[in-house]
């Protein structure tokens, strides 16, 4: 499938055995609910750290340890609290077995950390978490030389404003749609820059315009319920596809507000997960049914589309 990087939501050891002495860069996951045990306690870093890595490592080419997934989007405000010290206690870890320049220590977040994201000039940290927890956890990313990890999907934004979304703005298919941040004067051409930008000015906000962005999860189901009208085959592969040759063409294009920025990225997800709860489309966002097989064609290296738009 030419995938160049894989994301884990845990540390499974089958999984990681079995993409030893493969070129896949590979990110793995600390639980979330091991947090608040990890933020008192070295010696439990010390061991997931000793457990979970060193078996592994470097034949499996792990690059990044997220330390929770989406943590500040629980109500748990003890997880909530317990997440920047986790994430130094598990760098203290790299360094004390020799991995820190190696492995990069980050977390993943929703965009509902943000509290005001249009226009993109607009976005803002949540006022509960932005002073106690988002602006140590910057700090920590910018002095580690890590990525903010953040999970971004135009499927729900435009789920939920069918109406004054258009879908081709959020598919990156529209050719005539354009929308003007009337603060920078920056213009946009589909809604994924719109939400990764809002997170660049919201960093800026807290003093940090530097930091990089990762994309850690981003797709659009293939499937779900019957009033679901957006989540079919044909959009999941056109997003996809439009997904993947932007964060592949050379030379990077970034975005409105970082041109040119190189941002790595991950599809969500290889397979459908037809035990998930919620509604009918959290169950379709694989690229693979179950068995295997393609639901539809993906190129992961991009040369592909990078061909067809040279034909047109």
């Amino acid at each position: 499938m030419r995938v160049k990087q894989v994301k884990l939501y845990d540390s499974n050891p089958v999984i990681l055995g079995a993409l030893s002495g493969s070129d896949i860069r590979v990110t793995v996951m600390v639980q979330n609910q091991l947090l608040v045990s990890i933020s008192t306690n070295q010696s439990i870093a010390d061991e997931w750290i000793q457990s979970q890595i060193l078996p592994f490592y470097p034949k499996t080419k792990i690059r990044y340890v997220l330390v929770g997934n989406e943590i500040l989007s629980s109500s748990d405000r003890n997880t909530q609290l317990s997440l920047v010290p986790s994430m130094y206690r598990i760098q203290k870890s790299l360094a004390k077995f020799g991995l820190l320049r190696k492995v990069r220590v980050t977390t993943s977040l929703a965009m509902d950390v943000l509290q005001a994201s249009y226009p993109p000039s607009n976005g803002t940290f949540r006022a509960d978490i932005s002073t106690q927890i988002i602006k140590p956890m910057l700090k920590f990313l910018n002095r580690a030389k890590s990525f903010v990890f953040i999970d971004v999907y135009p499927y729900f934004a435009w789920a939920s404003d069918p109406v004054n979304i258009n879908l081709d703005y959020a598919l990156l298919s529209a050719n005539n749609i354009k929308v003007t941040d009337p603060v920078t004067g920056l213009t946009y051409t589909n809604i994924l820059d719109q939400m990764i930008d809002a997170v660049y000015f919201a960093m800026k906000r807290m003093g940090y315009p530097k930091l990089r962005i990762f994309i850690a999860e981003t797709g659009w189901p293939n499937g779900g319920d019957i009033d679901q009208t957006g989540a079919n085959v044909n959009n999941a592969a056109i997003y996809n596809r439009n997904v993947i040759k932007k964060f592949t063409t050379v030379p990077a294009i970034g975005t409105p507000a970082k041109p040119g920025v190189v941002i790595q990225a991950v599809l969500f997800a290889l397979y459908n997960e037809n035990m998930k709860t919620g509604q009918g489309s959290e169950r379709h966002f694989g690229v693979l049914y179950p068995n295997g097989s393609s639901i539809y064609g993906l190129d992961f290296s991009g040369k592909m589309y990078a061909r067809n738009q040279l034909k047109m």
